[in-house]
């Protein structure tokens, strides 16, 4: 129940990988025979992927992972202009990866606005139109969030930000092959994407920079990815996410369609916990991410116990469940630091069943009645249900 933090690699993917780490192993690089056929089956399958959005092929750059190809649409709009002409807005729920990168470029000088959201993580709109009044000319806005699932109006939000000469860049990380996407109609200008997330192998990742969007790069060397991110590439990673995208386009719509009626059995049998709450939209998010809260315990105690009973579950991001703090995106959306710390985050996929739902609903009231009965956070109470 953890797939929002990554997927098994689809035995299929597998496949098609293994071929380019002993056979095809060539430098796609170099220009003798093996070279050019690592070049060629690179070339394909970034056809491949630039299919499924919509883009043309010269307009997707690998990266070695979704953080970095953040990092590159950030980092590499904001050392292309420079301090003077670069103001960049995200907004509160942004992955961490974005978030710190913005960070990073404000200690170094660069202006950054964080742009609020309401209860529900969809982003305050007239919040935005004052950051672009005040010259923002890079906005960085989350497509559907990691850790609630809250999917934003991302044509509504470019348009926005082209109406006032601004560039626009979104994270898709999460939502990439889970949800119909296509880079011109929902008008952005840069799009992340990666493969960890759809079945794919982990160390890939991708950025669409529009044609005529110039950024600069941060990796050089000898100038791959059209000069973008030097460094040899990953052609068995790239072959295994152009694999994984093809499954994607088959397997998307009917997959859509039943994890969204699991998600609502999910749902529909967890809040009649007493004092449970699902964080987040209730209809506007993934059908795969479904993110409670449960008054007076804590979420961290909460997953190790589910664990012991076999259940993979989450407090929130994978990136930064490590951490003490309570979820930046959970406080962003209202929630007290009590509150956020009782979040519980079930990320469902493909080999999920109705059987799994069953289980998490039989062990799930039992387990946060048990954490109640013993917690110093508030009211002991015995859920119903």
């Amino acid at each position: 129940m953890d797939y929002a933090a990554t997927t098994p690699l689809d035995p299929r993917v597998f496949e098609a990988m293994k071929p380019y780490f002993c056979e095809v192993y060539g430098n796609a690089s170099s220009i003798n025979t093996f070279g050019l056929e690592a070049k060629q089956a690179l070339e394909d399958a970034r056809k491949t992927i630039a299919r499924l959005m919509d883009a043309q092929p010269e307009e997707l750059i690998f990266t070695g992972s979704a953080t970095e190809a953040n990092n590159l649409a950030l980092k590499g709009f904001a050392f292309r202009k420079g301090k003077t002409e670069t103001h960049i807005a995200i907004s509160a729920i942004e992955h961490d990866s974005v978030l710190n990168a913005a960070k990073w470029l404000e200690r170094r000088g660069f202006q950054i606005t964080t742009i609020p959201v309401d209860t529900s993580g969809l982003l305050d709109l007239g919040q935005l139109e004052n950051a672009l009044g005040n010259g923002a000319s890079l906005v960085s806005v989350i497509h559907a969030n990691n850790e609630i699932g809250t999917i934003q109006p991302i044509r509504e939000i470019a348009e926005l930000c082209h109406e006032y000469g601004a560039c626009f860049h979104t994270d898709a990380a999460q939502s990439f092959g889970k949800i119909p996407m296509d880079v011109r109609e929902m008008s952005v200008d840069l799009m992340t994407i990666n493969a960890h997330k759809i079945y794919g192998p982990k160390g890939v990742g991708a950025l669409f920079i529009r044609k005529g969007v110039r950024i600069e790069a941060l990796l050089h060397g000898g100038g791959h990815e059209f000069g973008l991110r030097s460094g040899t590439e990953n052609v068995p990673g790239i072959i295994g996410f152009a694999r994984a995208v093809e499954l994607r386009k088959e397997e998307m719509g009917p997959e859509k369609g039943r994890l969204a009626k699991l998600g609502s059995e999910l749902v529909e049998g967890a809040l009649h916990i007493e004092e449970a709450y699902l964080n987040g939209h209730l209809t506007k998010r993934l059908p795969n991410i479904n993110n409670f809260r449960f008054s007076h315990i804590e979420g961290e105690s909460l997953v190790l116990l589910l664990n012991d009973k076999g259940i993979a579950a989450s407090t929130g991001s994978a990136c930064s469940s490590r951490s003490l703090e309570p979820s930046h995106v959970l406080l962003a959306i209202g929630l007290k630091h009590e509150e956020a710390h009782g979040s519980l985050r079930l990320s469902l996929g493909k080999y999920n069943t109705e059987e799994d739902i069953d289980y998490i609903l039989e062990v799930l009231p039992g387990a946060v009645g048990r954490l109640r009965s013993i917690s110093p956070l508030g009211r002991r109470s015995t859920p119903n249900g």
